[in-house]
């Protein structure tokens, strides 16, 4: 039994006549007879009689019918939603992030992506790059932005592009010793105890400050381990210690802390955006293509690396990504939020 007999079938019904059901059908009279004449052998009943005045439904007709047109109705709402789903306007998509990431680019990314997506489900899990790189391998996100290109096993799979950069800066309490100075040197934070992230967690970035401090530096060694940059802020605005960590915390002003810039000047791992190279599916298209409107360099890197012809090469795209605006501390205060912090726009306070 297929869809165009339960069509044929409630055409009838409605025409009463196998001539007029033809004629709407498109169909000439002769294959609809046998088509119907088909319908009730398979049915195992007689669905319509022939009669002088027409053509009407028996009483097993009028129950198939009643189901048919529910089935035809299904089939409709199903094409409906699969062409909704192959446009990336339904669906699911899992997304990775570490917690930086929502000073910028998440919060305009997420918010253009709510306004133009909404029916697509949004899975957010707050995590360090190394789980998310795992979880992106094992098929359990779809996308993951972190700190520095993914390493570790399945990682060749991934497609990575740079979406914003950073270097160190150092974050006091405002009673510490420190606040007020533009900058902090390397023998001053040798001598201070330090607040950074997991090595663990974010094995870039730590690997950077080792590279900083030196690889035995009894002040990284002795440090306090943080989860993520609002931790690391508020725990150096307790007076912790001198809490160090990417330039985007600039953006996260908060009363009672005082941001210093660290000499020399220390770039810190990219921020990464990556998904599996073989996984193009419709809510990981639309949600690059959000990526792609809000920073044109990105999505010239994008295109680049996933073939797309007529398009700036990778390097050339990395290249005119911007710092993140990192405002001295010789300013009396970090920048109001909203200030441009990157080629995807302003950043939501």
């Amino acid at each position: 039994m297929e869809a165009r007999h339960l069509r044929y079938a409630l055409a009838l019904a409605e025409h009463e006549h196998f001539g007029r059901a033809a004629g709407a059908l498109g169909i000439a009279q002769p294959p609809l007879s046998r088509q119907i004449a088909d319908l009730e052998r398979e049915v195992g009943a007689r669905l319509f009689d022939r009669t002088r005045r027409g053509v009407f439904p028996t009483a097993a007709g009028a129950a198939f019918l009643s189901r048919a047109r529910r089935a035809l109705d299904e089939i409709t709402a199903a094409s409906v939603e699969a062409a909704r789903a192959a446009r990336g306007e339904t669906g699911r998509l899992r997304l990775g992030f570490i917690a930086s990431a929502l000073l910028d680019p998440l919060p305009d990314v997420l918010g253009r992506f709510g306004r133009e997506r909404p029916e697509v489900r949004l899975e957010l899990h707050e995590m360090a790059t190394s789980r998310s790189t795992a979880a992106l391998v094992a098929g359990e996100l779809d996308v993951a932005i972190g700190l520095g290109r993914p390493r570790g096993i399945g990682a060749e799979q991934l497609v990575s592009v740079p979406i914003g950069h950073d270097h160190l800066v150092a974050v006091v309490s405002s009673t510490h010793p420190y606040a007020g100075q533009s900058s902090v040197d390397v023998e001053q934070l040798r001598r201070q105890p330090l607040i950074v992230a997991s090595g663990e967690d974010e094995p870039a970035v730590v690997t950077g400050l080792r590279a900083l401090l030196g690889t035995d530096s009894p002040a990284l060694s002795g440090a306090t381990v943080a989860r993520d940059i609002h931790t690391i802020i508020g725990l150096a605005a307790c007076g912790v210690g001198v809490g160090l960590g990417p330039s985007r915390m600039l953006t996260a002003p908060r009363r009672g802390t005082w941001f210093s810039e660290v000499t020399p000047r220390t770039p810190l791992p990219d921020l990464v955006l990556s998904f599996r190279t073989g996984d193009r599916s419709p809510a990981l298209n639309a949600f690059l293509d959000v990526i792609r409107a809000n920073c044109p360099a990105v999505g010239a890197a994008l295109d680049h690396r996933l073939g797309s012809p007529g398009h700036e090469g990778k390097a050339a795209a990395a290249r005119l990504l911007p710092d993140v605006a990192s405002p001295t501390a010789r300013e009396k205060a970090p920048p109001s939020p909203g200030s441009p912090a990157s080629c995807f726009g302003p950043t939501a306070s």
